[in-house]
């Protein structure tokens, strides 16, 4: 408790711990129907997208938020139609979109003169959380939430059993547009903490973990929720004690939970 104390003294990971509680929370939500439709690594690929957009950003001095928001939001609706296309499937509509932004946020970021560090995109930093930012984050974190308790049950029939949804006369479409809409903004709010190279491992980690401790889908998002925010935590406090990166930090703590649910269902 001390040490946490000692982190809100300072204003900037004051900060740093809101944008990634509400990017915990946002992503737990998220994961389950992420997984069990095999979306899961759309939040790769999207982050991928996102460095892109940032490149582009910077170098037209433009606001790097404000750019990635819409082309996230674009990339995810190409996402969704090549994946449901007749020509490109899965993993290469995936591969497709994140190689190419990828490529253009390289070749863009080599190029241009810009004050803005990239680095700090693709692999988070602490220091960068600005009060815009926790802003930013607040609105679009309330936006997520909001949007996902709206269609609770919609999304629980899309993510199960798309035919029995359509035949009830639910809008598959649409729910799994919306589903890519809210990864794309959980993937922006996101790229401060945690970079966008390790964003998308918040949206898989923590529901992987909560499948091996539960068998319901309601129960499941809510472990799945507390297991983020107590790992994000815990990673927290140990990139402050070891100095160390607080996106890779959370990681590493999500794998340690991960491999310990995996072995408890293993033994016992």
């Amino acid at each position: 408790m001390q040490i946490i104390l000692d982190i809100m003294a300072y204003p900037f990971l004051s900060r740093a711990i809101i944008v990634g509680l509400l990017i915990s929370i946002c992503s737990s939500l998220l994961g389950v129907s992420l997984i069990v439709k095999k979306y899961a690594m759309i939040g790769d690929g999207l982050s991928h997208v996102a460095f892109g957009s940032l490149a582009i950003a910077s170098a037209l001095s433009m606001t790097p938020m404000l750019l990635a928001i819409p082309t996230v939001l674009i990339a995810a609706f190409l996402l969704l139609r090549l994946n449901h296309s007749n020509q490109i499937k899965g993993d290469s509509a995936i591969a497709i979109i994140s190689t190419t932004a990828l490529a253009i946020g390289v070749i863009v970021s080599s190029k241009a003169s810009t004050n803005i560090d990239l680095s700090s995109y693709m692999f988070g930093s602490i220091l960068s959380v600005s009060t815009d930012d926790v802003n930013i984050t607040i609105i679009l974190s309330c936006i997520v939430v909001i949007l996902f308790l709206l269609c609770y049950h919609k999304l629980f029939l899309v993510t199960f059993d798309e035919e029995f949804a359509k035949a009830i006369g639910v809008k598959v479409e649409h729910y799994n547009l919306l589903l890519s809409f809210l990864t794309a903004i959980t993937i922006v709010i996101g790229m401060r903490i945690m970079g966008t190279l390790l964003m998308s491992s918040l949206l898989i980690f923590p529901t992987l973990s909560a499948m091996r401790l539960t068998k319901n889908y309601k129960t499941t998002i809510v472990v799945a929720l507390l297991i983020a925010i107590i790992v994000f935590m815990i990673g927290f406090v140990i990139s402050y004690l070891f100095v160390i990166p607080t996106g890779a930090s959370v990681v590493v703590v999500h794998f340690i939970v991960f491999v310990l649910v995996s072995l408890k269902r293993m033994l016992f």
